[in-house]
């Protein structure tokens, strides 16, 4: 008797695929409904966006295996080569054979160690944003968070030696993130269009290299002793690499500047999410105020208070993980593989969501409560926590990101308190990053609360 052939699994097709669009439009339609029902069809599912067919992963184990391995499964494929005509080849958007050089390029900027240095600037950037409120302001919540984390980008990246230039920056940025993932999940030929939104996009992302490029000339003529971001990517250098590539090119350099930026702009969605949770959960709202109020005592935030908001960090991770801005991840896969027992060959195109492993029950009790205290003594973001990605490719900037957010979270909080300005369901709008647009609070002093 012969040996019988494992014949490979086959895997299953999602639902509700439309011509030319395929899943497209549900997935825009109720992104995360869509993404909910995925995990039924099994820990592989098939998609198609627009004309990209994708492999989804629906299981935590498998997830972790994809972004862990970045040999197997590189940044890569279609929609990954659009993204690079927006942000260039960064560290967040290159493929492994240039991902190691610049990692290590880029690591000096944001160890550890040098946190402080940006710190301070950053709670004061935070501070400012709070003391410019007043006494029932209604203000887009989203817009208001994604301005206050790029100024804060603008600042640590340049210093604060171009305050006009890092505005000017920080809008061309936003006009291009806006429609990013529109452009990059349909068909090419809608970015070619001669439409006005596509002409605005183009004008606002030359407009944003230029920009860029025109600081790091002018840093490298300035040749004056600088403290910022900026200044450690300039100065970086990599022993490991041929004598050519120790430093970063200044091509290199502006790429390194763009990507940073496109990373930061999460942290922006990640606060109004938390701000909208705290106002509709007012116990813990209770707790952060009393928490703030005794690690400030009184005082101006400072970046050495960050240790000690434990409340506040626990609501941003936990609104990080109920709305991770950065929903949708894709890798390519480079050679015929195996996975979760499906065979795969070279350039399947692998799509994996933060949001889909966060909300699994199986995973998180009860898990689309927020509950800022399930991260008590944790150990889940070891094995089913993807916020920043994991492994190699885990976003090198999440600790400036998270103190950013904590430190916003506690300036406002220390002040004023936040409700829903109207009675409208919050719906998530899908954009490049997953946030609550539209989203319209009304500040009150505290102390003042109806």
């Amino acid at each position: 008797m012969g040996t019988a052939t494992k014949t490979p699994a086959t895997i299953p097709v999602a639902g509700n695929s439309v011509p030319f669009l395929g899943h497209a439009v549900p997935l825009l339609r109720d992104p995360l409904g869509f993404l909910s029902s995925l995990p039924a069809y099994g820990s592989l599912v098939k998609l198609r966006l627009g004309p990209l067919p994708v492999v989804m992963v629906c299981d935590p184990g498998l997830t972790r295996q994809v972004l862990l391995d970045d040999r197997t499964f590189d940044m890569g494929g279609p929609v990954m080569d659009r993204a690079r005509k927006l942000v260039g080849e960064g560290l967040g958007t290159c493929p492994r054979s240039k991902h190691r050089r610049q990692r290590r390029l880029c690591q000096p900027a944001f160890h550890r160690d040098r946190m402080p240095v940006y710190g301070e600037p950053m709670a004061a950037s935070c501070t400012a944003v709070a003391d410019s409120w007043h006494d029932g302001q209604v203000i887009d919540v989203t817009g208001a968070m994604s301005t206050l984390v790029m100024r804060v980008v603008a600042q640590t990246m340049f210093g604060t030696s171009l305050p006009r230039v890092s505005r000017d920056l920080a809008q061309d940025f936003r006009a291009v993130a806006q429609p990013a993932f529109w452009l990059m999940v349909m068909p090419p030929v809608l970015g070619r269009l001669p439409l006005p939104a596509n002409r605005r996009f183009r004008q606002a992302r030359d407009g944003m290299w230029d920009t860029v490029r025109d600081i790091i000339a002018a840093r490298r003529l300035d040749g004056g002793d600088h403290a910022d971001l900026l200044a450690s990517l300039l100065d970086a250098q990599d022993p490991e690499s041929d004598p050519e590539e120790r430093a970063l090119s200044d091509e290199e350099v502006a790429e390194q500047v763009v990507n940073i930026f496109a990373g930061s702009d999460a942290a922006g969605p990640a606060l109004a999410w938390a701000l909208y949770l705290i106002a509709t959960h007012p116990e813990i709202e209770e707790r952060l105020h009393a928490e703030v109020d005794e690690v400030l005592a009184g005082g101006p935030l400072t970046f050495a208070h960050l240790p000690e908001l434990k409340l506040a960090d626990r609501v941003i991770s936990e609104a990080l993980r109920l709305y991770t801005p950065t929903w949708l991840g894709s890798r390519i896969v480079t050679a015929d593989t195996d996975l979760g027992g499906y065979e795969l060959p070279a350039k399947t195109m692998i799509g994996w969501s933060p949001y889909l492993i966060h909300r699994r029950p199986d995973l998180y009790d009860d898990p689309d409560r927020f509950d800022p205290d399930r991260w008590l003594g944790s150990r889940t973001d070891k094995e089913a926590y993807f916020p920043f990605g994991a492994g190699a490719r885990k976003c090198i900037g999440n600790r400036f990101g998270t103190a950013t957010a904590v430190l916003t979270l506690a300036a406002i909080a220390s002040r004023w308190t936040l409700r829903p300005a109207d009675d409208q369901p919050l719906r998530p709008v899908v954009k490049t990053m997953l946030a609550p647009y539209g989203l319209r609070m009304r500040v009150t002093a505290r102390g003042r609360e109806a």
